[in-house]
């Protein structure tokens, strides 16, 4: 049952409470507890609006895979602090690879792209090599 739900409000995170339970068979003081305690337990971590980014003034998506020179914990933790400070960062996750970091940005064009790759990230002490894959087209995106 609680996968229902999640799956729900996966798709429609502002769905009401009778709309949920009516939905997933269940009534609505059971559903709206299921509900309570996946957020209790930090199953439900939160909701968000699904914005869009066009109109928002965003023309330019790209992923960046990012090599660090050293490999220590504390070179790191520095570059994490710096990406963090960065809003043209919209995700930064520590990867496998040959690369030690992926990261989506998000900026109004390639020229203020360029910017952000030259004054930020190459900027960076412990940035090694940078690579970008530009996003022409999304056919699919499930992110919030």
């Amino acid at each position: 049952m609680d996968s229902r739900i999640l799956h729900t409000l996966l798709g429609e995170g502002r769905i009401s409470n009778a709309a949920l339970a009516e939905r997933v068979g269940l009534s609505a003081s059971a559903c709206l507890r299921r509900v309570q305690e996946l957020e209790r337990r930090g199953v439900i971590r939160g909701y968000r609006a699904v914005l869009d980014r066009a109109a928002l003034g965003v023309g330019f998506t790209a992923y960046i895979a990012v090599g660090l020179a050293s490999h220590t914990a504390e070179s790191q933790r520095a570059f994490e602090r710096s990406i963090v400070d960065s809003p043209e960062v919209r995700e930064c996750h520590n990867v496998t690879g040959a690369y030690e970091y992926l990261l989506r940005v998000e900026t109004t064009d390639l020229a203020a792209y360029k910017v952000f790759h030259t004054d930020v990230l190459g900027m960076l002490p412990q940035v090694r090599t940078i690579s970008t894959h530009v996003v022409m087209e999304s056919v699919k995106d499930d992110r919030a």
